[in-house]
């Protein structure tokens, strides 16, 4: 008697796909931005510091609540440059110098691969659900004092 193994291929496939994605898990940062104007706004920011996770940013997510973002940490000082390809919804990016100093901020269009680079030599980069910078206030010049490297 021979039985059908399609359904075990695909209960499998499923489970492989779905361990895969969870495995993949950023850790996440509460990141406070000290304003200029003397108060502070805190993200909560999954950490990309690889090479495999800065590649893959935000690629395919639908949703990105605000308050909510990555922070890609990069082992040295450098232009900065980023795309959309791939990620459908809509970001805001800064740049951030070595001392956590915001030195840019900039929208960027959903799938565009248009490059957004950074106009001095950046240590990070946060991106944020579009306008949430502008929302809650967020300006070149305002300090991130505590980055990962810190932690």
């Amino acid at each position: 008697m021979r039985k059908n193994k399609l359904p075990f291929f695909v209960i499998a496939a499923c489970l492989l796909f779905i361990s895969c994605k969870s495995g993949n898990a950023l850790p996440v940062k509460s990141l406070e931005i000290a304003l200029q104007n003397g108060t502070s706004v805190t993200v909560e920011a999954e950490i990309a510091d690889t090479e495999e996770s800065r590649n893959h940013g935000f690629m395919e997510r639908e949703e990105i609540p605000d308050g909510t973002g990555m922070l890609f940490v990069f082992d040295r000082d450098q232009r900065l440059s980023f795309w959309m390809k791939n990620t459908p919804h809509p970001l805001s990016i800064a740049f951030i110098d070595a001392r956590g100093k915001i030195r840019d901020i900039f929208d960027m269009k959903p799938y565009s691969v248009a490059s957004t680079i950074s106009s001095v030599s950046c240590r990070y980069a946060l991106e944020v659900p579009q306008g949430w910078f502008e929302r809650v206030g967020v300006t070149v010049g305002d300090t991130i004092p505590c980055l990962p490297e810190q932690f």
